[in-house]
């Protein structure tokens, strides 16, 4: 082999190394959270209010949706805003 072809096969094993890895850190992390944000270490493992907490930015997202969200996990929800 050339040092062409030692080269173009060490890039793509690299590559194939990094998209591997990357994809099991993502398996780590809980689905809801967005990135950058940690679970902690309480154990109910709950993201922050509102969408700057979350993974992906939602269609619409309006006060009544934001007053929801920052109620959770608590027993009622609120009755109005």
């Amino acid at each position: 082999m050339s040092l062409f072809q030692w080269a173009a096969a060490a890039a793509a094993g690299y590559v194939i190394y990094r998209a591997v890895r990357k994809k099991g850190e993502e398996a780590t992390s809980p689905a809801a959270f967005a990135p950058g944000e940690t679970p902690g270490e309480n154990f109910s493992k709950v993201r922050s209010a509102g969408t700057q907490g979350m993974r992906s930015d939602p269609p619409k997202w309006d006060k009544q949706d934001d007053v929801v969200d920052e109620s959770f996990p608590a027993s009622d929800p609120p009755s109005n805003y």
